[in-house]
């Protein structure tokens, strides 16, 4: 019998989408965390993301904010929280409540984002506390009350598997909820019946498990669902006992649809639509009853994403099918805890617990059970607003907490330059340095996901305990303990005595219940986990609201399956929607529209997800998609770098030229930073249209010109760090060990050269043993300088006027390892050892590349994804990236091999006559 120990697995949830995968960790003895899926967990039953597998290399210190600092300069706890106190305190005083805000994040939890809400517009009293959830979900928040009475999300996930149609529009869900997208193609395995609808103007990977694809024209969806309500009318597919019995407004929302929607070539036509596909869509959507349609934020990021939303719920609403198993619209919500912080209030919208401002006896019951005279009494601004407001002046104290604005709100130029003006920033996070600390007067080290405790809720409404896994670097602390201090500084002890997350837990459970009876006042009731002990708390499982008691079975709960909402007359509203084109136009000036949104391995700024090496493989810069025919027109190829630019600003990216994108689109992702490259933040390009309910920014459609960017040469260089501020184009990718950088010069190629090796030697040597192999050709313009410390590779760099059309795919995995006489003659000749030849990453999960995958599918004569799985692990993960082999399988292997060695042939062999090959031992 072994005597060792075992290290129990605790269980937790994911730090990444709305999902809410359950998680299970422990730690190593590296001090990192073993990661895998919790089979028990009803959201994802086992199933990870290639995001979700990697969580245990994101844990380190590596870049941590360890120590409170002011004005750059370390301090203790206590001198940072008073000074914070004091400052906001004299600016109420001097300018009144709402010059003062807070701006916090779906990556909080439950517990901090109440305390958040309580501070400001319970004893602060202004409502100026808003969250990033504004960007990405506040839009299905105005719908779901409008048409409901509450923000309710109708159904569960189980509905996944109990439908017989799914319509996915505004998502690209096997990348940005890829559990989800597993859980429908699983179901569509065993049951190919299952009719699924992508709606989407790219094809995606979620294309795969498709019947239909309607690629509508950009920001068209109200016309496509009214003209489905429309259609649904004239070709008697209407539940009308349950129009008349449950719901109001429909004849008039019928007449709006109707105009314009019965010629379906006509309507087919204004959306770039086969008139087949389109007819076919509502064809099934008539005759089938139990649908779910699923969207995200290409419905909800739009300047009137709340009609969209409600135009789908119409849809839903006019045929019944709601509430009922296998049926209902489903909004899947961008960030773990998006959902959790809608409940408490941490939107600038609403009070807390599904509050409203509006209703006199909300308003008095929460200023009673908080016992406070000083409550809020009108909404606070919304998150553009709120940065308006800043470089107005009008808000002269900010809080920026577990987010990073600079990169994610629109025209984020202005964003930074607010930032810069404000009197007192003050940014609470777990990294040190994004480009939002870099505004900062006051940094607080916040606990990281590993190291929190408390609850989430996911897009289904089911909370989940989020568990301490390690402990606490540096001074971190949890943000609910650093939200208490500065009020109990600021004079409001008696109300912020809490001791532990299970205090605050309580505590709002029970103010769900207030002049809620029943729960027939509101959706949102948690009072039967009022009463729960610490060790209940502790030992949560999944649980899915409401809750009116503790249930420690696993339920799949549904709302208004008795036809009933949340409503004054009780009864569903339809929502009166027509159709309006995006805010942005595009025009001679800026003839393009640009599309923007997450990459497979990925997450908002890559504060978290750029600590991991493999997740950096697949997509290791910014860059463009672009139809073949616009690439032409604008003077663009494939691998060089492109200038876009808008109104509000301009990027740089590489050319990605696709069939994915239509002739006039452009598409490009959301999380290069200025901490990680030179000129990639999308959101400098976006614009501050928003829509009019729900304040939500645009960030589906923006007017752009496309040009090529000149450059006269090109650098790998492998190195911890290096001096980029002289050059124009640098991105920075993590790969193991250390960090690669990719640029891009107006400089001659040796001209480059001399200034890197100037800029590498100016951070040290290697150590006292370095040895260097070096290569330089002026006549090919390539230069490769390495250096080897006992052997083992620190620092590389390669520079030639184009690496295009070179493979050094290679050269991120060699930083310290041995280089022995093979790699080394690789390094000075350019040319991959065979050991070498992975090629760029296809699958994350398993760090399999893509001439490992087609050497495999030509030795093995394969045909299917499951042989390629058995023989060299590619696709067993997550499967994120199951479409993309399953494309490489398609094509024929001759002509797969030709074309990859066109795209990305080999450099023909270099050995100069005056340098040697060395010899390594």
């Amino acid at each position: 019998m072994s005597l060792v120990k075992q290290t129990p697995w605790i269980k937790s949830s994911c730090a990444y989408c709305g999902v809410g995968c359950g998680i299970e960790a422990k730690p190593n003895a590296k001090g990192e965390l073993e990661i895998r899926g919790d089979k028990e967990h009803p959201a994802n039953y086992g199933r990870l993301c290639s995001k979700g597998l990697a969580l245990g290399e994101t844990v380190g210190h590596q870049g941590r904010l360890l120590e409170p600092t002011v004005a750059g300069e370390p301090t203790t706890w206590d001198s940072a929280l008073n000074h914070i106190a004091t400052k906001f305190s004299q600016t109420i005083d001097q300018h009144g409540p709402d010059s003062v805000a807070f701006y916090v994040s779906g990556q909080i939890l439950t517990e901090d984002y109440y305390l958040a809400n309580k501070l400001m517009k319970g004893f602060i009293g202004s409502g100026n506390i808003d969250t990033n959830s504004r960007l990405c979900m506040s839009s299905t928040v105005v719908g779901h009350q409008r048409a409901f009475g509450t923000d309710t999300m109708p159904g569960c996930y189980d509905d996944l598997e109990q439908a017989d149609m799914i319509v996915i529009t505004g998502s690209n869900l096997a990348w940005c909820h890829p559990v989800l997208y597993q859980r429908i193609k699983a179901a569509k395995q065993q049951r190919p019946e299952l009719f699924v609808v992508v709606i989407d103007p790219r094809v995606t990977a979620t294309c795969e498990i498709s019947d239909c694809h309607l690629a509508l024209k950009p920001g068209s969806d109200v016309a496509l669902f009214n003209g489905l309500l429309s259609y649904l009318a004239e070709h008697a597919a209407l539940d009308t006992g349950f129009i008349a019995q449950h719901t109001d407004n429909f004849d008039c929302v019928l007449a709006t649809a109707r105009l314009g929607s019965n010629d379906l070539a006509s309507l087919a036509a204004s959306m770039d639509i086969d008139v087949e596909n389109l007819e076919l869509f509502y064809q099934r959507f008539a005759e089938t009853d139990k649908v779910v349609t699923l969207f995200s934020q290409g419905v909800n990021q739009s300047s009137c994403g709340s009609d969209k939303v409600n135009s789908i719920i119409n849809c839903h609403l006019a045929t019944g099918r709601i509430g009922k198993p296998g049926s209902g619209p489903m909004s899947l919500t961008g960030q773990p805890n998006a959902m959790g912080g809608r409940e408490v209030g941490g939107m600038a919208s609403a009070l807390a617990a599904h509050m409203n401002f509006d209703n006199e006896s909300d308003h008095q019951a929460i200023a009673d059970y908080w016992q406070t005279n000083n409550l809020a009494r009108r909404p606070g601004l919304k998150a553009v607003e709120l940065f308006d407001a800043i470089e107005a002046g009008t808000v002269k104290a900010v809080w920026i907490m577990a987010t990073n604005p600079v990169v994610s709100l629109p025209d984020a130029n202005r964003v930074k330059q607010a930032l810069l003006k404000c009197p007192l920033v003050v940014v609470s996070d777990c990294i040190a340095d994004t480009d939002t600390t870099r505004c900062a007067d006051v940094l607080l080290p916040a606990q990281g996901w590993s190291e929190k405790s408390g609850t989430v809720t996911n897009s289904e409404r089911r909370i989940s305990r989020q568990r301490r896994l390690l402990a606490s670097p540096g001074e971190a602390k949890p943000d609910w303990w650093i939200i208490k201090e500065v009020a109990i500084r600021m004079g409001f002890e008696s109300a912020f005595t809490y001791q532990h997350e299970a205090q605050i837990f309580r505590e709002y459970a029970a103010m769900t219940g207030l002049n809620n009876h029943d729960g027939q006042q509101r959706d949102l009731d948690l009072s039967g986990l009022c009463n729960i002990n610490d060790q209940d708390y502790n030992e949560l499982k999944p649980q899915q609201w409401p809750l009116r008691k503790v249930d420690q079975q696993i339920e799949h709960k549904r709302l208004f399956s008795n036809g009933n909402f949340f409503t004054p007359s009780g009864k569903a509203r339809f929502v009166d929607v027509n159709f309006r084109p995006p805010a942005s136009e595009v025009c001679s000036r800026y003839p393009l529209s640009l599309n923007t949104g997450r990459i497979r391995d990925q997450w908002h700024t890559m504060s978290r997800t750029g600590l991991s090496a493999r997740l950096a493989g697949h997509s290791p810069e910014p860059f463009v998609d672009i139809h073949a025919d616009d690439a032409a027109r604008y003077g663009l190829e494939i691998g060089g770098i492109a200038q876009l630019s808008s109104r509000w600003g301009d990027v740089l990216a590489r050319v990605s030229v696709s069939a994915d994108v239509a002739v006039g689109q452009l598409f490009m992702p959301i999380h290069w930073a200025d901490i990680n490259s030179s000129r990639a933040r999308v959101s400098s390009l976006i614009g501050p249209e928003r829509d009019r309910e729900s304040g939500q920014p645009e960030f589906k459609f923006t007017a752009v010109k496309i040009e090529a960017w000149p450059y006269a040469s090109e650098a790998l260089v492998l190195a911890d760090t290096i001096a980029t501020g002289d050059f124009e184009y640098w991105v920075r990718q993590k790969i193991p060990g250390s960090y690669l950088y990719r640029i891009a010069s107006s400089l001659e190629p040796h001209v480059l050269a001399v200034k890197l090796e100037a800029d590498l030697m100016a951070a040290g040597p290697c150590s006292s043993a370095t040895t260097e192999l070096f290569f330089s050709s002026a006549e090919k313009a390539e230069y490769r300088h390495a250096w080897l410390a006992q052997g083992n590779l620190k620092r590389c760099h390669i520079v030639a006027a184009s690496l295009q059309a070179a493979d050094y795919e290679w050269i991120e995995a060699l930083y310290g390892q041995t280089i022995d006489g093979m790699v080394g003659a690789s390094i000075l000749s350019g040319i991959a050892a065979p050991q070498l030849m992975a090629g760029r990453q296809i699958c994350a999960c398993k760090n399999v590349g893509e001439k490992q995958i087609r050497q495999c599918i030509e030795d093995n004569k394969i045909d299917s994804v499951e042989q390629l799985g058995q023989l060299c692990e590619a696709g067993t993960g997550c499967g994120s990236c199951v479409p993309e082999l399953e494309s490489m399988l398609k094509d024929e292997i001759g002509s797969s091999l030709k074309a990859a060695s066109e795209q990305a042939p080999l450099t023909s062999p270099t050995q100069p006559t005056t340098i040697p090959v060395l010899e390594l031992a």
